[in-house]
């Protein structure tokens, strides 16, 4: 396989035709409620996300990402009466580490996106708040400036309040830019999936929107299981491919964590239909693969795990199968005496990229020329244009809120 081959894919046979008004604005009513086209057989049929367990495959192995939505988005004014938004993307307190970074006091610092940068060009910004019945203050200082980010240093007094109050008291919801609109009381809760655990994203993952708890029940009762990762969504999930070709995009990298009794499950399970709800589910199963195709090929002493964006799509002459790479990974944590897989991933999933352990997917209806819609055509090829027309013509909803497939290859 050649890496120049993937890179030399157009990112304009990507595209399609998407109205304004078929983006979902809001959620409808009830979450299982929404539409859901099922690919499978090469037939394209509809029905709705709470009959999904009718159409998947026998105990089929459903893959959650637990992240949590933080309420990344803070809201500054200045003296002057300049708005000025920081939204919080990635922790430097903490090593990068999201729970340790979200249970700090003061200070924090922070790699931010700056609205209205111009406006900002010294000073600390100042925000008053009120947790638990105590007036705050909330401060902000730009520490660097650089292309992609600032970083940016939060302080506040009393120093024992922790950064997860702060932001559950001053944030806001980061509701995707498409939605141009701004985030309502309601967002809190349904832009949130019902078994969201671990704060990190500023995005949800939005496939897992659509399921309530007694579904998931119910699925359980079919004699489908369960299991729970998590990769915590960082900005660059909104990002278009502005390139003509996808080899000049540079892939966002994304946190992930996954418990060693997930991995021992999906080794033993191998053989059964292991389906990510979500390209983030995807995106961290396909992840751990490839950690362990690297343990196996560059030894088991490396503890700054990352997959680089092109890492699948160098020559080899012959890939591990998922069971070895998996068993490395076990290895490899026994090794450590770690009770979990903690790394980070680039890894950009494009048409001729091996897909090592998805079965079939549980997805939305993605932008066009988005790294998400490589994705999906990396599973189904180019079948994804065939549902996209059949969802268009038969007033499927898009984006976010919107309505779900199941692919089956």
């Amino acid at each position: 396989m050649m890496i120049s081959n993937v890179q030399n894919i157009n990112i304009a046979e990507y595209d399609y035709p998407l109205p304004d008004e078929r983006i979902a604005k809001y959620p409808l009513a009830e979450r299982d409620a929404s539409k859901l086209l099922i690919l499978k057989n090469n037939n394209i049929v509809e029905n709705h996300f709470r009959n999904i367990g009718d159409y998947l495959p026998e105990k089929s192995v459903l893959v959650f990402n637990e992240t949590k939505v933080v309420r990344a988005r803070l809201q500054f004014v200045k003296d002057s009466g300049a708005a000025i938004e920081i939204f919080c993307l990635e922790p430097i307190t903490g090593n990068g580490d999201y729970q340790l970074a979200f249970s700090a006091g003061s200070p924090v610092e922070w790699h931010c996106l700056v609205g209205n940068s111009r406006r900002w060009k010294t000073g600390t910004l100042s925000m008053p708040l009120n947790i638990k019945g105590k007036d705050i203050v909330l401060y902000a200082e730009r520490l660097e400036k650089s292309d992609a980010y600032s970083l940016i240093r939060f302080s506040w007094e009393p120093e024992n309040i922790s950064f997860a109050e702060v932001l559950e008291a001053a944030g806001e919801i980061p509701l995707p830019p498409y939605l141009h609109r701004e985030a309502e009381p309601s967002d809190r809760e349904r832009y949130q999936t019902v078994f969201a655990k671990y704060e990190g994203s500023v995005a949800a993952p939005t496939a897992s929107l659509h399921l309530t708890k007694p579904l998931i029940a119910k699925l359980k009762e079919q004699g489908h299981t369960i299991e729970e990762v998590t990769l915590h969504v960082g900005a660059g999930t909104f990002r278009p491919v502005a390139t003509d070709t996808i080899g000049e995009h540079e892939m966002h990298s994304e946190s992930i964590i996954v418990k060693k009794q997930c991995i021992e499950h999906l080794h033993d399970n191998i053989g059964r239909t292991i389906i990510p709800v979500g390209t983030t589910s995807m995106r961290t199963i396909e992840s751990v693969y490839w950690i362990g195709v690297m343990l196996l090929e560059q030894g088991f002493d490396e503890r700054n795990l990352h997959v680089n964006q092109w890492f699948p799509y160098q020559d080899r002459e012959q890939l591990p199968t998922a069971k070895e790479s998996l068993e490395a990974i076990l290895k490899y944590l026994e090794m450590h005496h770690l009770d979990a897989l903690h790394a980070t991933t680039a890894l950009m999933i494009a048409p001729s990229c091996p897909i090592m352990l998805t079965k079939a997917l549980i997805t939305n209806f993605h932008q066009p020329k988005s790294t998400l819609l490589l994705l999906v055509s990396a599973l189904i090829g180019d079948k994804w244009k065939e549902a996209y027309k059949f969802a268009l013509e038969h007033d499927f909803r898009f984006l976010s809120y919107g309505d779900s497939c199941l692919f089956v290859p």
